[in-house]
């Protein structure tokens, strides 16, 4: 292979090599920019379901009271209705629970009952709801009635038997969670903010392991499809604002990017050219200098001969 071909391959090589690094450096801003514009979308994403979703849950332990001063003749008899007072304020003054304005609420409440003979013949029994502002006034209240569900005694036989090994080992207990719904679609108003409410079970027999006060948010329309399918509306919502963010990029700079691109493009090419042009004239130069040592070679060789 002659120097020429050599010089050839070598500037292919050059230009090959800088063609590959500038489709890198392009590959990476473009990666840059759709990174940027996708933590935007999530960040857009994010304020609008803050801005446009209201506070969807508040959930707090019920802690019962009752009196047991009088001398009960019946066993397992109270003195008094078991009654809780829920509190929505912090150390008496911050606001807990801040139901927005005009947004129905589902307020429900959830007993942890056993399985016990009392409580199976207790039948129904009623729970009363009383909710109170600030100032200790009442605005509202509700009364619903609740019971455990029926199992037959073969039912219950086969279950006990079923369970006896999580039973005997405690990870599984002979109990029943009854939920209780209060209010299906409360609305809170602005001049009458809640503070607390009071919760009330009609029975002197009841027995309860542990109970749970619940206010769900209940939406309508757009609000009911990010409250009940959250990732799936954040992959279309941040898909949506990725889509119009990338059009208006591509809309605002075409030019500036069409003329970067193009600028790198003319310098690298230039810059190419420039040096294979160097390359060409150092070989023209390497070839001449070895043409004038071959001439005064055969200068010297025909001088030597003659002498």
């Amino acid at each position: 292979m002659s120097g020429q071909d050599l010089l050839c391959l070598q500037n292919m090589v050059a230009v090959t090599f800088h063609k590959a690094r500038r489709a890198l450096h392009q590959i990476a801003n473009l990666l840059s920019v759709l990174g940027l514009l996708l933590l935007v979308s999530i960040f857009l994403y994010g304020i609008f379901y803050y801005l446009y979703m209201p506070p969807t849950i508040f959930s707090a332990p019920v802690h019962y009271y009752y009196r047991s001063d009088c001398d009960a003749t019946e066993e397992a008899v109270l003195c008094s209705f078991p009654t809780a007072n829920i509190t929505f304020l912090k150390s008496g003054r911050d606001q807990v629970v801040m139901l927005a304005y005009g947004q129905p609420y589902r307020i429900s409440l959830e007993l942890e009952m056993p399985e016990s003979p009392v409580n199976k013949q207790l039948g129904m029994f009623m729970i009363k709801m009383s909710c109170y502002t600030k100032g200790g006034e009442i605005v509202s209240s509700a009364a619903r009635s609740a019971m455990l569900h029926y199992r037959s005694n073969l039912l219950q036989t086969l279950r006990t038997l079923f369970f006896s090994p999580l039973l005997m080992t405690g990870i599984s207990e002979q109990k029943q969670l009854i939920e209780v719904e209060l209010f299906s679609d409360y609305k809170s108003t602005a001049h009458q903010p809640l503070s607390g409410a009071v919760i009330e079970i009609h029975s002197k027999r009841v027995q309860i392991y542990s109970a749970q006060f619940r206010i769900h948010a209940y939406f309508t329309g757009i609000g009911y499809v990010l409250y009940n399918f959250p990732m799936t509306c954040a992959v279309i919502g941040v898909a949506i604002n990725f889509a119009l963010l990338l059009v208006i990029v591509l809309l605002s700079y075409p030019q500036f990017i069409w003329q970067g691109l193009w600028h790198l493009e003319n310098l690298s090419d230039s810059y190419v050219t420039v040096k294979m042009g160097d390359n060409i004239h150092f070989q023209q130069k390497k070839e001449e200098a070895q043409k004038r040592l071959e001439l005064v070679s055969s200068v010297r060789t025909s001088h030597a001969k003659l002498i």
